[in-house]
């Protein structure tokens, strides 16, 4: 697959702490979490990949969070989409307009 350029690929995971346990509040997990999708779809170059795989190494519960997120997407690439009316249709566009509007 083609690697596109994002700016999510710009961005780097944060420098690894110098002492070998992993440590929650260097960020590192939310670094993780905002590429996750460029990640999963295999967009981002492989340095990158390659960092991502060290700290999940390093890190229990992002490997664990990943693994069961992988298996979601899996499962939802062979699921149909549900149909919905054009009430759900509407709540649903009104729930991501709040949503944006509150950022």
């Amino acid at each position: 697959m083609t690697k596109k350029k994002t700016s999510a690929t710009k961005k780097r995971l944060r420098p690894r702490p110098s002492s070998s346990h992993h440590t929650h509040g260097e960020g590192r997990c939310v670094d993780l979490l905002q590429q996750l999708s460029a990640y999963i779809d295999d967009e981002l170059p492989a340095d990158i990949c390659e960092e991502i795989r060290r700290h999940l190494g390093a890190c229990p519960n992002c490997e664990v969070f990943i693994a069961s997120f992988m298996q979601t997407v899996t499962l939802c690439r062979h699921r149909s989409a549900p149909e919905l009316t054009s009430v759900d249709r509407m709540k649903m566009r009104r729930a991501i307009l709040t949503a944006a509007n509150a950022r």
